[in-house]
């Protein structure tokens, strides 16, 4: 079952540690330029990273292994508490008409269970090894279906959560936001983004989904521990512009997956497409 992860550091969100790393190549003046003297402090601060190339497209039928400490822009982690703990899952920011709503899994912000949602609920997106770069966002309501809150229905494995603004913003002025489509059918290639529990840094892999159920999709890759439920699946993602559609988010069937090679998503249908009108609706 991928539960929400425990959040063992989650005292970190308040403790801002910011990490300078960087590589070197040793030598002196080259055909390739004027050598170390070339570095001034300010052009030493100007340089820009490397940015790897595109995900290699999957061969079918493969587990590929995701990429690490990638850039979350519109992804966060969401830690809540409850009697048993602190945790945290993920959840994403989603386009909507107020500007103020994520996209996560039911389970993690309600047991499923008949009881009440969870508490000291915050989203930090964009976390990483506790820094929070564009705030703590805290919920105003969630909007879940009744067959999750009574019964902890898969099916209905989805939970919209609108958020109150910060200092005066919308969550999706300050992030922007992916698109969601509904009943879009069941095979997609998509990239996948979320915080597994092995890391404090998110994770992204990309690959096709595929038909668990009628009611359920498929993605596999590896090390999608606790913690990745919520995690959006955004097909047609523009590396430009690091957005896409969202077209499931890891839950459903084994509250998203019982090994961390393969994933679950309650399908987006008619019932989920009610749910985010209600969200969006006031």
């Amino acid at each position: 079952m991928r539960r929400r992860a425990p959040a063992a550091a989650a005292a970190t969100v308040a403790a801002l540690v910011t990490a300078l790393g960087g590589c070197s190549s040793g030598g002196g003046t080259s055909a390739y330029g004027p050598g170390p003297g070339y570095w001034t402090a300010q052009r030493l601060r100007g340089a820009q990273p490397w940015h790897a190339g595109r995900f290699e497209l999957p061969s079918p039928g493969s587990t590929p292994s995701p990429r690490n400490n990638v850039r979350a822009l519109r992804v966060g982690a969401l830690f809540d508490s409850d009697s048993s703990g602190n945790h945290f899952c993920t959840a994403s920011v989603v386009d909507s008409p107020g500007h103020n709503l994520l996209i996560t899994a039911a389970h993690c912000v309600n047991g499923g269970n008949g009881g009440a949602s969870r508490t000291n609920v915050v989203f930090i997106p964009d976390y990483s090894n506790g820094q929070s770069p564009d705030g703590v966002w805290t919920p105003e309501r969630y909007v879940l279906d009744p067959r999750w809150v009574s019964g902890g229905d898969p099916d209905f494995d989805v939970a919209f959560v609108v958020l109150k603004p910060l200092n005066g913003s919308n969550i999706q002025d300050v992030t922007g936001a992916n698109q969601i489509a509904f009943g879009t059918g069941y095979q997609h290639l998509v990239r996948v983004t979320g915080y597994p529990s092995s890391a404090s840094a998110p994770i992204a892999c990309q690959n096709w989904t595929s038909e668990q159920s009628a009611t359920q999709l498929k993605f596999a890759c590896d090390n999608y521990t606790g913690g990745t439920s919520g995690s959006p699946w955004v097909t047609r993602f523009d590396p430009s512009t690091r957005t896409g559609t969202i077209v499931g988010v890891i839950g459903g069937y084994q509250q998203g997956g019982n090994t961390p090679d393969v994933s679950y998503s309650a399908y987006l249908g008619a019932d989920i497409q009610k749910l985010y009108a209600q969200a969006t609706s006031g």
